[in-house]
This record gives structure tokens, sequence and C-alpha cells, in this order.
């Protein structure tokens, strides 16, 4: 049986120890509730979702459930920066080419205290490796800073991860 890359994340994680709430996508007022901080947060935020040239993508939805949501599709730097609301927050985004001042700006400016997400569209599993080894080196005392430099140097698929502060 295979496991979403959320939920592998999620019991590697648990393994550390880490305590991990989970909230699955099914629609774009899904992803609201977490980043307006409607829903409760833990000081990271790991957004395990699709990304494409600067767009967070969110599921298709039937007609019926479309007509009633705010953002269909994607969300955009510009529709994070009217409902992000995550003060002290580190947000790590996994969705390919995420990792833009742009992103990073809708974040840092609605009270978050980093951003990393990659530059480019990771190959393979690179994206489901990335929070576990972030995790392990935070867990090892390691700052945030350098967690992300021995992730960036371990290889070359992993160093197009930014981190914005």
């Amino acid at each position: 049986m295979a496991i979403s890359g959320g939920a592998a994340i999620r019991r590697a994680l648990e393994g550390f120890d880490i305590k991990v709430n989970r909230f699955p996508v099914g629609r774009g007022q899904h992803v609201l509730n977490v980043l307006s901080g409607e829903e409760a947060t833990a000081p990271y935020v790991l957004l395990a979702m699709h990304g494409e040239q600067d767009h967070l993508l969110l599921p298709p939805l039937a007609e019926e459930i479309a007509a009633t949501e705010r953002f269909l599709d994607a969300l955009t730097p510009q529709d994070l920066h009217t409902f992000v609301d995550l003060p002290g927050r580190v947000v790590i985004s996994l969705a390919c080419e995420t990792g833009t001042p742009q992103f990073a700006q809708a974040f840092l400016e609605h009270g978050c205290s980093a951003y990393l997400g990659p530059e480019g569209a990771p190959f393979g599993y690179a994206s489901l490796f990335v929070p576990i080894f972030l995790f392990y080196e935070l867990t090892e005392g390691r700052s945030l800073e350098e967690a992300v430099e021995r992730l960036r140097r371990h290889a070359q698929e992993l160093a197009m991860w930014r981190l914005f502060q």
C-alpha cells in the first residue's frame, strides 16, 4: 500500500518524537484556514503541496464546490498577502518553484520568522527527504540556518532550497 507524501513525512517526523498536526488539503479553504492562523499551527508549518511557476497548486474541484471557494486552481504570492497571519512561524514549502522572493515576502511580511522553498522543481523524492533531513538536524541541536546549509550541501538536488529571513 502506498503512503501519501504528507503521511510519510508525518510518520518519519513522529519517529523523532515531533508532534505533527496534519491538515490534508481537499480544497483551497483548507489552506486558508491554516495559513490565516485560524487552525492551531505549530512553530513550523510545512506546505507539502505542488507548485508551478510561483503558484501553489490547489486540487481541482467539482463545479458546485468551486462556486463557494475564494481561490481556485492556485494561490499566488499576491493571494497570500490577503490572508496569511502566522506570527513567529517558520514556513517550509516543498512545492516546486516557490523558493522565490515573492513567496518569501508573502509570509515574512505577515509575521513569519523564516521561509524556505525550492527555486526549481525537485526531482523524485527530494521533497520527501527535505523535511526529514531538516528536522533531524534541528533535533540534533543545529539552528535553522545551519540545518539549511547542511541540507544544501548534502546533494546537488537539494541546493535549490532557499532560506529567507
